[in-house]
């Protein structure tokens, strides 16, 4: 009888592991709709990188390399000439 007094008086155990129960309940639920969205955040700036981005960058990249390319065909063909004249003056 006593007991029973007690536990209804002073033990507030019952309430407060139902409201930690609430608590961690609504803190996931949250979490999760947090971490949803930092998820589809993360999908839609992946997917813009795939198909814009990296195009773009692929095409800047061929279009420099191919100038450069060009470039270099030139300097070569420069370089080879004067080595040409080199050896024909030291023929001479």
């Amino acid at each position: 009888d006593v007991g029973e007094i007690y536990s209804r008086l002073l033990d507030h155990r019952p309430a407060i592991q139902g409201e930690i129960r609430y608590f961690v309940k609504e803190f996931e639920e949250k979490r999760g709709l947090r971490e949803l969205r930092v998820l589809e955040n993360l999908k839609s700036t992946i997917f813009e990188t795939t198909e814009h981005v990296l195009p773009k960058c692929e095409q800047g990249m061929c279009d420099s390399l191919s100038e450069v390319l060009s470039r270099v065909q030139a300097a070569n063909d420069m370089i080879h000439r004067l080595q040409e004249r080199e050896h024909e003056e030291r023929k001479v």
